[in-house]
């Protein structure tokens, strides 16, 4: 067994999908084609917290150029953006829900997120709702379930190989800013 073909340097170790439901919630094609053309970006459990996953992927994003929106109703502010306490009152289209809450959470967040008229809802790394991920796809939504859109990004931006991860991506090509 070669270096790159180690079972422990394969990502999909990462989640709990079988592989019928990474094709179906983890679509490598569709979650391209979404970072790609996504602008703006709603994280619904975002903290305050500097140290949480939530303001980290966040900080990330934002970095990367899309448009971050925070929401937390403990807030008002978070990263300097301002902050919603739900889906509903973002004044404007949101592209993606980022979810950073628990699974018992996440059917709520998903019919705002139909209702909104997001594009995409993304459920972080560990949360899985299979039944909130259908809900979404029959309202026409892209649902992306158990997958950290922070790594996705840099996995396909050509940014993670250079933290020694087996991105599945093999390119010489610099990274390019949005």
């Amino acid at each position: 067994m070669g270096f790159g073909s180690s079972a422990v340097c394969d990502i999909r170790l990462n989640t709990s999908l079988s592989a019928e439901q990474r094709e179906k919630y983890q679509n490598t094609e569709a979650v391209r084609e979404l970072l790609a053309t996504a602008k703006r970006i709603a994280v619904v459990g975002m903290s305050t917290e500097k140290t949480k996953a939530s303001n980290m992927v966040a900080s990330y994003l934002n970095d990367e150029g899309f448009e971050v929106i925070p929401v937390n109703p403990r807030a008002t502010e978070i990263m300097g953006f301002p902050c919603y306490p739900n889906l509903k009152s973002i004044p404007v289209k949101v592209d993606i829900v980022q979810i950073f809450r628990p699974a018992s959470e996440v059917a709520a967040i998903v019919e705002d997120a139909i209702e909104i008229g997001a594009t995409a809802v993304w459920m972080q790394l560990k949360i899985v709702d299979l039944k909130s991920a259908d809900r979404a796809i029959e309202a026409g939504l892209i649902a992306v379930v158990d997958k950290c859109i922070k790594m996705e990004h840099g996995r396909f931006s050509g940014a993670l190989h250079f933290a020694g991860m087996n991105t599945e991506v093999i390119t010489a090509r610099r990274r390019k800013l949005r």
